[in-house]
């Protein structure tokens, strides 16, 4: 058993031995390039996401800005040919004269 004992301890110490320094062990120069470029693909990304949720939102913007400016063309289009509706009703009832009110009364 203190062979084994023996064993155990010489390969502690043999991995003591072959522990790199902390100091050494760096990512280096091609760890600090790659940790770069997926930091600068981030922010890249990042800003085209924000212009593209921006173009979204001005495109809605405009979208319902023009349905409102519909709407209300249309509502003036509707109260123009209301008016001119009885524009013309008015203006039938004044040529007929007195003679076809009477008429009409009876």
């Amino acid at each position: 058993m203190s062979a084994l004992l023996d064993h155990i301890v010489a390969a502690a110490v043999a991995t003591e031995e072959n522990t790199p320094d902390p100091d050494q062990v760096t990512p280096g120069v091609v760890g600090f390039i790659a940790t770069f470029f997926v930091a600068a693909v981030t922010v890249l990304l990042v800003i085209d996401m924000v212009r593209r949720v921006r173009r979204v939102t001005y495109r809605a913007q405009v979208r319902e800005q023009l349905e409102a400016e519909a709407r209300d063309a249309a509502a003036a289009e509707a109260g123009a040919a209301g008016s001119a509706v009885e524009g013309r009703v008015d203006r039938q009832q004044q040529d007929r004269g007195p003679v076809a009110e009477e008429r009409d009364d009876r």
